[in-house]
């Protein structure tokens, strides 16, 4: 069986300018508030959008009409822009 070629090449590394400032390591976490905003929203989201459906468009506020889907979906829709800011 022949034997594998060498690599005749050096293998890459990217020039020190161009590397990246901040690294991972020297990144903050995430406030302890951030987690626990977003799943509150995502439940209070869910739970306006079933009470919505189930009381037949009755509750939670009847003179709304269709934007108690806005906030329902409002509520799910920012928290996963809050938790796009997780570390």
């Amino acid at each position: 069986m022949p034997k594998s070629q060498v690599r005749k090449k050096k293998v890459y590394t990217p020039p020190t300018d161009v590397r990246p400032t901040a690294t991972a390591s020297t990144r903050k976490p995430s406030p302890v508030w951030l987690p626990v905003t977003a799943v509150a929203l995502i439940v209070v989201g869910i739970g306006w959008l079933v009470l919505y459906y189930l009381s037949e468009q009755a509750y939670p506020v009847a003179t709304w009409g269709y934007w108690n889907l806005a906030v329902g979906f409002g509520a799910m829709v920012s928290s996963l822009i809050l938790l796009s800011r997780w570390r």
